[in-house]
């Protein structure tokens, strides 16, 4: 059994939007199993020290970060920055506005779709993409995969 105190990530929260703190219960026990079975799933060795950034914020300031490392002017809903560090490996910042739009326009739970973007967060921290459209089939895959082995629907499914 692959249990959450087995995970050697360390995963640091900063709250810059307060709403987070009330919005899913539990956060950051879900976010630690989330990112175990991530790794679990995908099969990549758990090194001590190894630790992710979660930056948990709005849409104006997800805005400015868009704009500035997309070139998108305009909110979304999870952006990861990779280090290329074995240890610190990046940066996964989220907006609680568009996490909240986009789970009640697909009619699943906050913590659901919470459960999903930081995996697919997690993911392009571990070097997977979707540039094309085999890069987005794997990701896909083990998206789906890691979300079920938690109890979670195919996010992909309507």
């Amino acid at each position: 059994m692959f249990g959450i105190m087995s995970c050697r990530v360390k995963l640091s929260f900063i709250y810059k939007n307060k709403a987070w703190l009330t919005s899913i219960k539990n956060l950051e026990k879900l976010s630690k199993r989330v990112c175990c079975e991530t790794f679990k799933m995908v099969g990549v060795k758990q090194l001590k020290g190894m630790e992710i950034n979660v930056l948990l914020t709005g849409d104006k300031e997800i805005q400015e970060f868009n704009k500035n490392y997309r070139g998108k002017n305009k909110p979304t809903n999870v952006l990861s920055f990779e280090t290329g560090d074995e240890l610190l490996l990046g940066d996964i910042v989220m907006s609680l506005a568009t996490l909240k739009k986009e789970a009640g326009l697909q009619h699943i739970s906050l913590e659901n779709h919470y459960a999903h973007l930081l995996c697919h967060g997690i993911l392009h921290l571990l070097g997977f993409d979707h540039i094309d459209d085999e890069e987005a089939r794997e990701m896909e895959f083990f998206e789906i995969k890691i979300l079920e082995s938690m109890g979670i629907s195919n996010p992909y499914e309507e």
